[in-house]
């Protein structure tokens, strides 16, 4: 065949690329509690990854920002002065939270601590599909030296795999940094939405601490039902992170709690300031800083706020299912282009 005519050729790469969400341009007037929030703690998160933006209009401001006093109203005005608030897609929003959990965990197994953290496999290759985490947990690694720890919760192995991220205490009395390492290529399946499918729970049951406790209650079935989620994790040691700093982001520097979130870099560029406008038992109207990803985590108007570690932080997000507003704060010129479609 010869090569299409360039109409078809251009109908083409525009069916194949995809959706443009819409972006408008907004003031910061309008932003729900922009003058009460405390915008220097956003600024000193948003200085962690700064260097790491490619774009070129971000090196000026990256530069300028190290240079603002550590000060609220320094704080605000400088991105008053620099940048225009987004909003991209149509609200409402979905925020949700996540956290750095902390296990118990052995360096052997015991018949209490039996319930392994694996390394990646060498042979598992980036965006392939391997095997299901039903595999997995068959046994499948036993035997090949993979084991990071083990430990002495199968339903706390399970959320450490959805966070990415967790402080593990030993037997010994050290504490072990993991961080994550790559996965099986499966996608990843809410096991709350399963909850709900098969009648066990309604929609507004369903959370971190309930599907914990039913788990925990029905053994068996609560198997079943985490291997409902075909995706699984692997973990490396971070041998380096200091305990007073969060976990390694998406951008490859310790993320900040309540300042950093997880986003969808489709629609929002990572290292970019975002307004978040939450509702829900406990509202949430502050600036925050798109520092990491997640699988579940798709969309414009979607995000998932990092809480701290520890229990008190996982009690906090495991109760985040609120809707909202989420605003980005882009380069003046380059918030005119987005929102102009070009």
């Amino acid at each position: 065949m010869g090569q299409p005519p360039l109409r078809c050729l251009a109908l083409l790469l525009a069916l194949m690329a995809p959706p443009m969400a819409r972006a408008q341009v907004v003031d910061f007037e309008g932003l729900a509690g922009w003058r009460e929030d405390g915008q220097a703690a956003a600024l000193a998160a948003f200085l962690v990854t700064c260097d790491q933006l490619q774009a070129p209009e971000w090196g000026p401001l990256c530069a300028l920002a190290a240079d603002v006093p550590s000060d609220d109203a320094s704080a605000r005005a400088f991105f008053e002065l620099f940048f225009k608030p987004v909003i991209v897609g149509t609200p409402p929003a979905l925020f949700t939270g996540y956290y750095e959990p902390e296990l118990n965990g052995s360096p052997v197994r015991t018949a209490r601590y039996a319930w392994p953290i694996y390394r990646r496999p060498p042979e598992l290759q980036d965006g392939a599909v391997w095997h299901s985490r039903a595999v997995i947990e068959s046994g499948i690694l036993r035997g090949r030296g993979l084991e990071i720890a083990w430990i002495d919760d199968p339903v706390e192995v399970f959320f450490l795999h959805i966070q990415g991220s967790g402080r593990i205490r030993m037997t010994d009395g050290r504490v072990i940094r993991v961080g994550y390492a790559g996965k099986n290529g499966h996608p990843y399946r809410s096991v709350g939405q399963e909850l709900v499918r098969r009648g066990i729970m309604t929609v507004d049951e369903v959370s971190a601490g309930a599907i914990r406790a039913w788990v925990r209650r029905n053994p068996g079935l609560g198997d079943d039902l985490l291997n409902a989620n075909p995706s699984y994790v692997f973990f490396r040691k971070l041998a380096d992170l200091p305990a007073d700093k969060g976990p390694i982001g998406a951008m490859g520097r310790s993320i900040t709690p309540l300042r950093s979130l997880a986003v969808d870099p489709a629609f929002t560029p990572l290292g970019a300031p975002v307004w978040i406008e939450k509702e829900g038992r406990v509202p949430m109207n502050r600036l925050m800083v798109a520092q990491d990803t997640g699988g579940a985590i798709k969309g414009a108007q979607r995000a998932d706020i990092f809480y701290g570690f520890g229990d008190a932080a996982g009690d906090a997000a495991g109760e985040v299912k609120d809707g909202g507003r989420m605003v980005i704060l882009m380069p003046i010129d380059r918030a005119y282009v987005l929102a102009s479609g070009l």
